[in-house]
């Protein structure tokens, strides 16, 4: 399974952007969004270390809150599917881990808080 995750723009230098998310920061590339007016602060999905689309509040929000109770059901030990929580999104609510492929580090390692 992919995921995206939503991260807020921190800073940006031509077609790369420093974004956040819950205290963790990583690099992604603007170039897909060539067509979208982006600036500092904006809320953007990041896949596979890309900025694929611009993101409403309210989106971001809704994204974290099913992010969140994929969290809660790895904690209990609870499976999604036929799959086990980990198995099927590597997402980690005690470290705010979110696995390679997920965030796109392009090698940088498991999102860790910086």
């Amino acid at each position: 399974m992919c995921l995206g995750v939503p991260m807020r723009i921190m800073e940006i230098n031509g077609f790369t952007a420093r974004c956040e998310a819950r205290g963790i920061e990583r690099k992604a590339s603007l170039f897909l969004l060539q067509h979208e007016q982006l600036q500092v602060g904006d809320l953007v999905m990041i896949h596979v270390g890309n900025a694929i689309q611009k993101m409403s509040e309210e989106d971001a929000q809704t994204a974290w809150d099913l992010y969140d109770e994929i969290f809660a059901a790895e904690a209990a030990g609870l499976g999604v599917g036929t799959n086990n929580v980990e198995e099927a999104t590597d997402l980690d609510v005690g470290t705010n881990r979110v696995g390679a492929g997920l965030s796109g580090d392009r090698g940088q390692g498991p999102l860790q808080p910086k």
